[in-house]
């Protein structure tokens, strides 16, 4: 009896777990950082009993998925659409699809729109549109910039998903210039003025010392250390992530580069970047790092590095670069302390701030005007014509554009 009852007894047939991966990957695809332990949470939540309502369901997975702030509004379009809400579903899809009957909305939509829209819609499951009539259509480009142009000029923080990868790819072959400077050892040289009289006299043993042939030698030339410490907390983490796309390249191409990432702590991955394969290298530097998108502490993590790596990296003219927004919770005398150390180590210091995007920057910060008496160089680095310029200057020293000095005049 008991084996008949069983038999009728209908199978579960639900797909939640499949949804919810399926939500999770979407999330993933759509910029947040969801890996399977947030999966499997949310899987043992829903089973725990977070489904009696669809608001527990909600902030459940709010709670699992969601760990910054600017993520929560791209976390409430999916939730919304994904768990069947009409309305916000027809307004995803009017970011997908041209509107021809009525003219579009002026006011322009935040790039979160744009990548969750296109993680949550694939490409080829487009919605059939009937053809125009007219089969030629005939565009007047005199006065209009190319698409790579204007990808070269756009904000990281602006661009799609597409447009990522695209920058992703230029990076790649972007060209990075080689810079050598002239050390205090020799080598040998058939030409020129300078003399090697221990070679010349070691030489002449050969032929008894009766005939004297002289030898030549001049200063060897080689490419100065480069030390980058890059900034990964909240307020730099979309920028840091395509700088460590340039870092991997610059790294693979001259030697003598070491990587340093901080937030609240400090990580050296040189190591990491090192890999030829990118994403490889990436994910490595990811599973390494346990301070992303957190504080910010940078006295503290710039202590770290003064007392434990500069002797051994800024010897032979280092070059340092920092990128950071500068805006440190800490004490400000502490990290002028620390600024003067570095730049007592330091042959030239670069400083790449994000905020630099903004017309309308002012260095009015503590923490940046704390920083800025000591570094030799102020440039942005927010986009791929501003990556172009930093490779360009490891070559060339022009500081006339980029001089921090007019940015300590208080307007």
């Amino acid at each position: 009896m008991l084996e008949a009852a069983n038999q009728n007894k209908p199978v579960p047939s639900g797909k939640l777990a499949e949804n919810i991966m399926h939500f999770a990957r979407i999330l993933r695809e759509a910029g947040l950082p969801i890996g399977p332990s947030a999966v499997l949470d949310a899987l043992d939540a829903a089973q725990a009993g977070a489904l009696r309502e669809r608001q527990d369901f909600y902030w459940m997975l709010n709670a699992i998925f969601v760990k910054k702030r600017e993520h929560n509004e791209i976390f409430e379009q999916a939730f919304h659409v994904f768990w069947k809400k009409p309305k916000m579903l027809e307004q995803l899809m009017q970011l997908m699809y041209q509107q021809i009957a009525r003219k579009a909305d002026d006011k322009k939509k935040p790039p979160s729109y744009r990548r969750l829209a296109e993680a949550m819609f694939d490409k080829e499951q487009t919605i059939n549109v009937p053809k125009q009539k007219n089969d030629v259509l005939e565009i007047d480009a005199t006065f209009t910039a190319s698409s790579d142009e204007v990808l070269r000029a756009k904000d990281f923080e602006q661009m799609t998903v597409a447009e990522q990868s695209e920058a992703k790819a230029a990076i790649a072959r972007m060209t990075m210039h080689r810079a050598e400077i002239k050390t205090r050892r020799f080598e040998v040289a058939y030409t020129g003025n300078r003399v090697d009289m221990r070679r010349t006299m070691r030489d002449s043993l050969r032929s008894g010392g009766q005939m004297i042939k002289l030898a030549h030698k001049k200063n060897k030339w080689r490419e100065p250390p480069l030390v980058v410490l890059c900034d990964i907390s909240g307020s730099c983490s979309n920028y840091s992530r395509m700088f460590l796309q340039f870092l991997h390249a610059l790294s693979n191409d001259r030697q003598r580069v070491s990587v340093f990432l901080f937030g609240t702590r400090l990580t050296n991955v040189t190591r990491d970047l090192k890999r030829r394969d990118v994403d490889e290298a990436i994910a490595r530097v990811s599973a390494n790092v346990k301070d992303w998108s957190g504080g910010t502490r940078i006295g503290t993590t710039l202590h770290e590095f003064n007392f434990k790596w500069a002797r051994r990296m800024l010897g032979s003219g280092a070059h340092v670069l920092i990128m950071t927004d500068g805006l440190d919770r800490e004490d400000v005398m502490h990290l002028k302390e620390e600024m003067q150390r570095l730049r007592r180590s330091a042959k030239r210091i670069i400083w790449l701030n994000p905020l630099l995007r903004f017309d309308k920057f002012q260095a009015k910060a503590e923490g940046i005007r704390a920083m800025m008496p000591y570094v030799d160089e102020f440039r942005p680095v927010h986009s791929l014509d501003s990556l172009a310029d930093l490779a360009q200057s490891l070559v060339s020293v022009d500081r006339s554009q980029h001089d921090p000095k007019k940015w300590l005049v208080v307007g």
